[in-house]
C-alpha cells in the first residue's frame, strides 16, 4: 500500500513477501539496482525534490542525519560547479539520492523484492533494507568518506576488457576493483601507477574510460586510511536483511551473519566489486523487473545485456537520466518509468513528476 513504512527505514517486508500480480496474474518481482561511485553528476536528482514528496522526506531525512555536515551538501547537490569526482561529494550524495529513490519506489507501494547495490550503492540498500538505520548508515558514509581523504591520491579506470586481458598490464599497486560485466572491468590504484597502466592499456589497443573519482575505491591502498572503521561499524547495531541484499562482495544474498559484521563493512569500500556475479545470483532466482534507483544509467544498461534478460524479454528501468539534462528532465526520466511500471500492472499512481515533467 502506498505509504507503508516498516521500523528504522526498512522497506515494507508485507508487499516484498507477497509480490503484486500483473494482469496476467503472475507475480511481478522488482530488483532495484543502486550505484555507486562514477554513476554521479551536478544536481543529481534535484528536479524531483519539488515534484516527489516521499523523494524529498526521504532527502530531508538523509541531510539531517548528516548533522553539521548537512547543509554543507545540500547546497552542494544543487550546485552547478560541484566538484563531483571527489569523494566528499560523490558518497554521501549518491547514497542520499539512492535511498531517497529506494523510498520513492516503496511509496508508489512497488517494494522490492531484492536489492542490488554497487560500492556505496551498497550502503543505501542496507540501509533500505533495514540492516542500518537511515541516520546511522548516513553518518558511517560521511566516517568513510573523512578517512579516505587520508589516502593517496589515486583513482579508478573502465578498461573494455575482460580480468584476464588486463592482467599483463596491471602493477602491483593497481588492481580490479569491479567486475561489472565479461568486457567491463574497472582498475583502481595510486594516481601515478593508474595512468601508467591507463598507457600501456591504450597502447594494446584497449579502449578505457577515467571512471570520476580521486579516490582509488575498492582497493588495498585504502585499506590503512580504513583501518580504524571497523570500531566505528562495531558502535552501531545492525540487523539481518528484511530484503534480500545481494552484495557485491560477495557475489550471493548477504548471509544474517554478515549483515551484523562489522568487518564486513568495513572492508567494504577496499575489496572488488563483484557485480557482475551479483547480478547473475539474483537472475538465477528467476525473472525480475530491474529498476535503477540512481544517476547515470550504468548498471541499467549492462543489465539490459545480461543473457537472461534478453532471454526472458525483461525490462531494465532507470528512474533517472543517464546524465544532466535539467530538472524537467529529471520529471521526465521518472514519468516514464512510471509508466513501464504501469504497464507491467504494477500499482503505480499518478505523481508530480509526471504531472510536471513538461516544466522547467
Amino acid at each position: 500500500m502506498p505509504g507503508t513504512e516498516a521500523p528504522d527505514g526498512a522497506l515494507p517486508g508485507a508487499l516484498v513477501r507477497a509480490g503484486v500480480p500483473d494482469r496476467a496474474g503472475a507475480p511481478v518481482r522488482v530488483a532495484l539496482l543502486l550505484p555507486g561511485q562514477g554513476a554521479q553528476y551536478r544536481r543529481m536528482a534535484v528536479g524531483l525534490y519539488d515534484a516527489e514528496p516521499v523523494f524529498a522526506a526521504a532527502m530531508d531525512e538523509v541531510f539531517e542525519a548528516f548533522g553539521p555536515a548537512g547543509p554543507g551538501l545540500r547546497a552542494a547537490w544543487t550546485d552547478d560547479g560541484a566538484p563531483t569526482e571527489t569523494a566528499a561529494w560523490a558518497q554521501p550524495l549518491l547514497f542520499a539520492v539512492d535511498y531517497a529513490l529506494g523510498r520513492l519506489v516503496a511509496g508508489w507501494g512497488v517494494a522490492p523484492s531484492a536489492l542490488l547495490g554497487h560500492s556505496v550503492g551498497e550502503m543505501a540498500a542496507a540501509a533500505l533494507a533495514g540492516v542500518f538505520s537511515v541516520g546511522d548508515a548516513a553518518r558511517l558514509v560521511l566516517d568513510r568518506v573523512e578517512r579516505v581523504a587520508a589516502a593517496p591520491a589515486g583513482g579508478m579506470l573502465a578498461v573494455a576488457a575482460g580480468v584476464a586481458e588486463v592482467g599483463p598490464y596491471l602493477e602491483p599497486e593497481v588492481v580490479v576493483g569491479a567486475v561489472n560485466a565479461p568486457r567491463h572491468t574497472v582498475l583502481a590504484g595510486p594516481r601515478e601507477a593508474l595512468g601508467r597502466v591507463a598507457e600501456r592499456l591504450e597502447a594494446a589497443g584497449l579502449v578505457t574510460l577515467p571512471v570520476p573519482s580521486d579516490t582509488a575505491f575498492h582497493s588495498p591502498v585504502l585499506a590503512p586510511a580504513l583501518a580504524g572503521s571497523r570500531a566505528v561499524f562495531a558502535r552501531v547495531a545492525p540487523l539481518p536483511a528484511a530484503v534480500p541484499l545481494y552484495s557485491g562482495v560477495t557475489a550471493a544474498v548477504l548471509a544474517p551473519h554478515e549483515a551484523v559484521d562489522p568487518g564486513f563493512w568495513a572492508d567494504q569500500p577496499v575489496r572488488p566489486v563483484l557485480f557482475r556475479a551479483a547480478l547473475d545470483a539474483l537472475l538465477s532466482d528467476g525473472p525480475y523487473l530491474l529498476v535503477e534507483a540512481g544517476p547515470g544509467g550504468g548498471l541499467a544498461g549492462i543489465a539490459r545485456r545480461h543473457p537472461a534478460v534478453r532471454r526472458a524479454g525483461g525490462a531494465v528501468v532507470p528512474l533517472l537520466p543517464s546524465r544532466p539534462g535539467g530538472d524537467a528532465a529529471d520529471r521526465t526520466a521518472l514519468a516514464r518509468a512510471a509508466e513501464v511500471l504501469r504497464s507491467r500492472g504494477l500499482p503505480v499512481p499518478p505523481s508530480g513528476a509526471a504531472v510536471r515533467a513538461g516544466g522547467s
